[in-house]
């Protein structure tokens, strides 16, 4: 008792007790004995840090001796890709811009390397799909972030079943804030805040989806959530942010994993029952229970404080990026009720570097010679489709008494 009330009394300005406490609340009010359970204090955290790289370190070795066979076991396969030729100039533009060059720029190349126009586009386009990560890379992050949900959510569940208020929210406030802390919810926080912290460490390495900027957003208000939660002693609460959370993350994790691996209607499946848990836990249980409970049930207990304020906003932050990635997933819904399958997860999973079909068009990209070979290709192609349009026709009309049509 006499570290933690020497901890705040040194660090009087961060530690304010009219920003973190209800007003008439002082930290040593809240100070529970040891017989009463674990007090939260803001140095816990500290070990988080040390932890994350130690879950970068264990991913590592797991993605390498887990995940890598268990994709090949699942028939995961990568596309043979074309590697651009080496050329310096065209290499150090690409490095230090990391795009597709402008026209203007494409013409100062042309001067600097004596290429034409036609080879810098394909050089260009050949080296941003050499960066395009594999498909065994991204089953291994999939499968990664599979294992921590699904063990993240089990054990939320089993710690949380049997408290009060897992069932009646208005128990999140009883008694708050001297509210002693489990040793399976600290556990629970200190876990969640670092396989968070890990994802923020590694966010340059990992794959750069079509929500990289929510991605980052999300983690870094998930970050302060969880820390903010557990040092104002709001854990009741945040423990059931983490497991509404978590719930459906495991879901498409593996829907990811099988689509990886071609497996077609198990990703179709799971798909469907990750859009379904997502959308009502995180557009209805959500709002309608946690920020409920947070934002107009908990003035019950007291009056409003700076870190009231404070913890409703960033969770409505959260349900800011909930209502966008519901309407990535309800696209997703509209194109598997219409077209019958899942083409791509439009959610976070869609790559934004180039299209699949680059490497197809880029076969084209050569000298003249390769160009009418591949323009022969085409036609051929054009030719066989041009055959089964007509016999399908053909097909459909065989029952019809009429001719068909000259055009036709």
């Amino acid at each position: 008792l006499d570290k933690t009330h020497s901890f705040h009394h040194k660090n009087k300005k961060l530690w304010r007790e009219d920003f973190w406490l209800p007003a008439g609340t002082h930290w040593e009010d809240i100070e529970t004995d040891d017989d009463e359970g674990r007090f939260p204090l803001p140095r816990d955290l500290i070990y988080t840090l040390p932890l994350a790289f130690a879950f970068i370190a264990f991913r590592y070795v797991f993605e390498r001796l887990i995940a890598v066979p268990l994709s090949k076991y699942l028939g995961v396969k990568d596309r043979v890709r074309i590697l651009a030729p080496s050329i310096p100039k065209l290499e150090a533009f690409y490095k230090q811009n990391r795009r597709l060059p402008s026209q203007t720029e494409v013409l100062s190349l042309v001067k600097q390397c004596g290429l034409s126009q036609r080879k810098i586009h394909a050089w260009f386009r050949y080296r941003r799909n050499q960066d395009r990560p594999s498909n065994t890379k991204k089953f291994c992050e999939a499968s990664w972030r599979f294992v921590f949900y699904t063990v993240a959510f089990t054990a939320g569940i089993g710690s949380l079943i049997n408290t009060p208020w897992f069932w009646d929210h208005r128990e999140c406030w009883t008694g708050y804030p001297k509210q002693p802390v489990a040793e399976s919810h600290y556990w629970y926080y200190i876990l969640e805040l670092t396989f968070y912290l890990s994802l923020l460490l590694c966010v340059s390495v990992d794959i750069k989806r079509k929500d990289f900027k929510e991605q980052v957003i999300h983690h870094i208000a998930t970050i302060f959530l969880i820390g903010f939660s557990y040092c104002g002693n709001y854990v009741r609460v945040g423990t059931l942010v983490m497991l509404v959370h978590d719930s459906s993350d495991f879901l498409l994790e593996s829907a990811k994993m099988f689509h990886y691996a071609g497996w077609r209607r198990t990703c179709d499946t799971l798909f469907v029952i990750f859009s379904v848990v997502f959308l009502v836990t995180r557009l209805v249980v959500f709002p309608g229970r946690v920020i409920y409970t947070t934002l107009v049930v908990s003035l019950e207990f007291f009056e409003p404080f700076n870190g009231y304020y404070f913890f409703n906003a960033l969770l409505f932050v959260l349900q800011a990026l909930h209502i966008f990635w519901a309407y990535l997933i309800l696209r997703m819904v509209y194109k598997f009720v219409f077209m019958g399958k899942v083409e791509r997860d439009e959610r976070s999973d869609e790559e934004s570097e180039v299209d699949e079909e680059e490497d197809d068009e880029l076969e084209g990209d050569g000298d003249e010679s390769n160009w009418e070979q591949r323009k022969g290709s085409i036609n051929s192609k054009l030719a066989s489709l041009a055959n089964n349009c007509v016999l399908n026709n053909l097909t459909n009309q065989r029952n019809i008494n009429s001719r068909l049509p000259k055009a036709r």
